[in-house]
């Protein structure tokens, strides 16, 4: 249990700042996270140290395709989310507390694993980052000082200012796009589409590496007319650099009844964002595919991927192209 950040008294109960749904919380009750909860007037987060997974993942699994290509990294979570996605791919540890608890690491601890391990990057992903904010801002700091990256795996969920304190200590972190109406929005999370548009505009202002994943829901995400508007509105601010996974759904937790995505739905989503000039575009969840990095000017092939475990450098050094030296985006 520790004090959290961001939050004000108010009568008898407390409103957490920390994301947008800025939740009025009675005594003894919790947010819609879950873990962050008013105990004699104060707000407390049930998520410190208390890992409900600790894993090394190719960094490629997060999806980060352009930072870091080819290593390990150090992934964590703690329970809850302040999202209520009916596609959950985690949901026995994001929407169903169990105290099914693998680890106790305060953030000292996880760095010294880290190093101990040499992975060069903690990864705070598979549930919400967001909601033990108070354990990614301490374990960030720690980690930047022994030089180890720290990505974060986001819904983009977040209040400005407990953003802002964070990014001074974020390396990359990867967005999910979960749809791109804000109706549509709503009724597969619970939650508003323009906040996490806000957060990615500023991760992008601060120069942290930023990808963004984008899962094609059947009947909810995959039309064509959503996938137009989000690469207008990507284009709109000059982010057709940005790395995109188009990820295949498939049936789980609330929509355990829908097909999985039509793989033509992938195939259209990835040759429109081509057509309409992003530079960076793969297909996620998908088998048998190329998800090679190409050069945006020569068509060189960059990097070559098998799976998350056979990534080999084939075309760039030092961040550039080796036959026409156009600068990649990425940390290589």
């Amino acid at each position: 249990m520790k004090e959290a950040l961001f939050w004000q008294v108010e009568g008898q109960k407390v409103r957490c700042l920390l994301c947008p749904h800025n939740c009025l919380i009675s005594e003894g009750k919790v947010g819609k996270c879950k873990v962050r909860f008013n105990k004699d007037g104060k707000l407390f987060s049930q998520a410190y140290g208390n890992l409900c997974a600790l894993a090394l993942d190719p960094i490629e699994k997060k999806p980060l395709y352009h930072f870091l290509p080819g290593t390990k990294t150090l992934s964590i979570a703690h329970e809850g989310c302040n999202l209520q996605c009916k596609n959950c791919q985690n949901f026995n540890i994001s929407q169903k507390l169990s105290s099914n608890i693998v680890a106790e690491l305060w953030p000292e601890q996880l760095v010294k694993l880290a190093l101990n391990k040499k992975i060069p990057s903690i990864s705070f992903t598979y549930t919400e980052p967001t909601v033990f904010y108070e354990y990614v801002l301490e374990t960030a700091k720690i980690s930047h000082l022994y030089g180890i990256k720290n990505i974060l795996v986001s819904n983009g969920y977040i209040m400005p200012q407990a953003l802002q304190q964070l990014s001074a200590f974020l390396d990359a972190v990867n967005i999910d796009v979960k749809a791109f109406e804000n109706e549509v929005y709503k009724q597969l999370t619970g939650a508003q589409l323009q906040p996490v548009l806000d957060t990615i505009l500023y991760l992008v202002e601060q120069h942290i590496h930023v990808e963004l994943t984008y899962l094609m829901v059947p009947g909810f995400s995959d039309n064509i007319e959503q996938i137009h508007a989000f690469l207008e509105w990507l284009l709109r601010h000059s982010l057709n650099h940005i790395p995109i996974h188009f990820s295949r759904f498939f049936p789980t937790y609330e929509l355990e009844k829908l097909q999985p995505t039509p793989l033509e739905h992938i195939q259209n989503a990835y040759f429109e964002a081509q057509k309409m000039g992003m530079k960076y575009v793969y297909q996620g969840n998908v088998r048998l595919m190329d998800n090679a990095t190409y050069c945006p000017r020569c068509k060189n092939i960059l990097i070559s991927r098998k799976d998350f475990y056979e990534v080999n450098y084939r075309g760039i050094k030092n961040g550039k192209c080796n036959s026409c030296s156009y600068n990649i985006y990425g940390v290589f």
